[in-house]
């Protein structure tokens, strides 16, 4: 989906630069100059309101957009977090007020299901001031920052929602960063998750993104998450190459992985995001729209074909022009007459919303002096002019409009229930597709097609193709071809030597571990895993196979995509979940390996129950509270329990309890390491602040090294807020790995400190 700020290629071909003029800050553009004639009168002219609401709708633009977000709703702790937004935060923010206003508490969003979603509406410098207001931006940030909330549009949570993923499906999110869709995506997967483990689903997601920087957002925004069918890949989603899978009869054999569902969040021109990005009131233009249209329509079909029949596709678009959304669904209708649109107008009953429209008037005039009811027109109104734009006939409805069915679209509009601009389209293949049809479609562009598609682009306001791609954005891929050979020997994803032509990707490859890998098996062993861990899927980043520092863990499906195709081919930047890394010991210590927060509800189903230790609330106060506590500043009832233990990685459990008007409701299982004479909690610090949150009602203390960075004139992380640290975990307790900064409350790695991060 498209940006006001930040446009093109959102998994379709790369980004623009991040804009820095002040024309685009939200603070320096007073309500009355939010005008554009030129929308307007585009607008009006595609009649998609009636009169009677077109000021009510424009009074929405105009208006701030409200601050909303979701409890993740795969999991079990979800209910939970939910009803302590209920029970605690709400009723702390009904009667408050700043500057003699008495401000609104959040609301749970009408439509979302099981009440999952919420919304409030307070100016920054409330949430900077407001106390209350204060402590709970700090819950939403750390909370956020674990995984159990997700900071998102109300509209952008729609398009999963429709997709209905199901853990087993094959899924496929074609451009998919920021990753807030995708983490949606990731939480339906994982719908049979328990309260404190993850299971393993059989099914897979793969989310792309063509902007190399972008793809390492989202694999940071899906850690929150971490999942063993996960992977990530970085390519032009219009040019996607095929998967192929080992055939059952045949490891030597492969056929085409098609996907039971894909999601098609493509480029746009954003002038559904008005309310947010601003900036758009100056600059808005038709062609911003048409330029785009080829682009969006490439994408949709290049979907068409990975999809299996019977399969589901959802459209979507923060753009409410019709040339980038019931065009394209028509367009794309007309070459692919096996796919169909579903009524989906009875699911989310309490969503408001219009239908798709069935006429639209397109333009090449940026002034909008003139639109034009069909493409003939168009050309017969002055020949010379249609023959230098880039309008086809597929910007205009088709001649069959009515058999399409476009009413099923969905709209969404600001006025409605105050959110964003949107736009929704649920295609489904249908079953009686002839597979060897398929197949032979899939092996030809028709040159009629190729006519109607431009290049990529990198930014929606298109006037002229660009000269250069990035140089990191992958060359077009051959559609017949495989995407890759099985190996001929070990079991990595595809060599170095497969690597020709894909000189600008840079990423190491995954390699599967032996089941027999003397370092694998004594990991197991020191970890008391049971012989149920699937130990075949454990794999490590480097070609030759050496296990260095840290582990990760994929599903059955995962694992055959990754050794029937050349890794360099598909982009792979992530696959599976980091479960195991290498913890150092002191000097004389042997080094052993220990199980990471995110991968410990991945581990958990395998550990031995009886290695398990249970503690009580107040050993977990400490923990939290203490920064690598001494064994002998515990309860004496359970230093025996701590001096029992080997040295290095443990599971704690503390069954649900109350200490001190403080209560866990359920269940807490956590790693923590035993070193010579102390243990630490090993969570990261912004986990363990959420969780210090959560159960006790403050954050954690600041420790020693923060009190001197103080000290010394540094910037410690005061509540709510989170800045960058430049000694990368040097205490007990683990950092994140690598350096972390913040934008706009998202922690992201140094690598993309200058991607800009959206709430949608």
């Amino acid at each position: 989906m498209g940006r006001g700020r930040k446009k093109g290629g959102r998994g379709g071909g790369g980004r623009g630069k991040q804009a820095k003029s002040d024309e685009y800050r939200t603070d320096l553009i007073e309500k009355a100059d939010m005008k554009n004639e030129r929308f307007f009168a585009y607008y009006k002219a595609q009649n998609i309101l009636s009169e009677d609401e077109w000021d009510d709708f424009l009074e929405a633009l105009r208006t701030p957009l409200p601050t909303t977000f979701r409890v993740a709703g795969s999991r079990q702790i979800a209910k939970s977090l939910n009803e302590t937004i209920k029970d605690v935060h709400v009723p702390s923010l009904s009667n408050v007020t700043f500057e003699d206003q008495k401000l609104p508490p959040p609301v749970q969003l009408p439509w979302y299901p099981e009440g999952l979603a919420w919304q409030f509406n307070v100016p920054k410098k409330v949430l900077r001031k407001s106390p209350e207001f204060k402590k709970f931006h700090s819950f939403l940030v750390f909370e956020t920052e674990v995984g159990n909330i997700s900071r998102q549009e109300a509209v952008s949570m729609l398009p999963p929602l429709f997709l209905e993923v199901e853990p087993h499906h094959t899924v496929m999110d074609m451009c998919a960063a920021p990753g807030s869709k995708t983490a949606q995506l990731l939480e339906a997967l994982h719908a049979q998750d328990t309260l404190t483990s993850t299971s393993i689903p059989s099914g897979v997601l793969v989310a792309n993104d063509s902007d190399y920087k972008r793809t390492h957002l989202l694999i940071h925004q899906s850690a929150r998450l971490p999942s063993p069918a996960f992977m990530v890949t970085n390519l032009d989603a219009s040019n996607y190459p095929s998967i192929r899978l080992p055939t059952a009869s045949s490891a030597n054999k492969k056929e085409q992985l098609l996907f039971d569902r894909i999601l098609c969040d493509v480029p746009c021109s954003g002038d559904g995001t008005i309310r947010k990005n601003i900036g758009i009131w100056k600059h808005w233009q038709p062609n911003d729209g048409n330029g785009l249209h080829g682009l969006q329509l490439r994408i949709l079909q290049r979907a068409m074909k990975l999809l299996k029949p019977d399969g589901r596709i959802v459209y979507s678009t923060c753009s409410i022009n019709p040339v980038e959304n019931e065009a394209v669904i028509a367009a794309a209708l007309e070459s692919n007459p096996e796919y169909h649109l579903v009524d989906v107008s009875s699911n989310l009953p309490e969503l408001k919303r219009r239908p798709g429209m069935s006429l639209w008037r397109p333009t090449a005039d940026k002034s909008v002096s003139s639109t034009y009811a069909t493409y003939e027109a168009f050309v017969a109104a002055d020949p010379q002019a249609a023959a230098l734009t880039k309008l086809t006939p597929g910007h205009w409805p088709p001649s069959n409009i009515n058999e399409l069915n476009l009413e099923r679209c969905m709209r969404i509009y600001p006025h409605l229930q105050d959110s964003g601009g949107f736009f929704v389209a649920v295609l489904e293949r249908k079953p009686t597709e002839v597979k060897v049809a398929a197949q032979a479609r899939e092996k030809k562009r028709t040159a009629e097609n190729a006519e109607y598609f431009e290049p990529e682009t990198k930014k929606p306001r298109i006037e002229s193709e660009p000269e250069n791609r990035d140089s990191r954005t992958p060359a077009p891929i051959d559609l017949t071809s495989d995407a890759g050979e099985i190996p001929a020997s070990g079991e990595g994803g595809g060599g170095g030597s497969n690597a020709s032509g894909n000189g600008s990707f840079k990423e190491m490859p995954y390699t599967f571990l032996s089941p027999r890998d003397p370092t694998l098996l004594s990991c197991i062993s020191r970890l008391r895993l049971t012989p149920e861990f699937p130990s075949s899927n454990v794999l490590v980043r480097n070609p030759e196979g050496d296990v260095v520092r840290s582990m990760y863990l994929t599903n059955d499906l995962i694992k055959q995509i990754i050794l029937a195709n050349d890794f360099t081919k598909i982009r792979l930047n992530a696959a599976g979940t980091k479960v195991f890394t290498k913890q150092e010991g002191g000097k004389g210590v042997e080094a052993q390996y220990r199980i990471l927060g995110e991968g410990l509800p991945v581990v958990l189903p395998y550990t031995d129950p009886q290695s398990i230790i249970t503690g009580n609330m107040s050993v977990l106060r400490h923990l939290v509270m203490s920064h690598y506590p001494l064994c002998t500043s515990f309860e004496e009832s359970f230093r025996p329990v701590l001096d029992s233990l080997d040295l290095g990685c443990h599971v704690f459990r503390f069954p649900p309890g109350e200490l001190d008007g403080a209560a866990l409701a359920h269940d807490l299982l956590v790693p923590i390491w035993k070193s010579g004479v102390s243990v630490s909690l090993m969570v990261d610090k912004k986990a363990k602040n959420a969780l210090s949150l959560r159960v006790f009602g403050k954050e954690v203390p600041p420790s020693i090294r923060d009190q001197k960075l103080k000290a010394d004139g540094g910037e410690v992380a005061p509540a709510g807020e989170l800045i960058e640290h430049s000694d990368g975990g040097a205490e007990a307790e683990v950092e994140v790995e690598g350096e972390a900064m913040v934008l706009d409350d998202i922690a992201v790695s140094p690598e993309i400190e200058r991607v800009v991060v959206q709430a949608l």
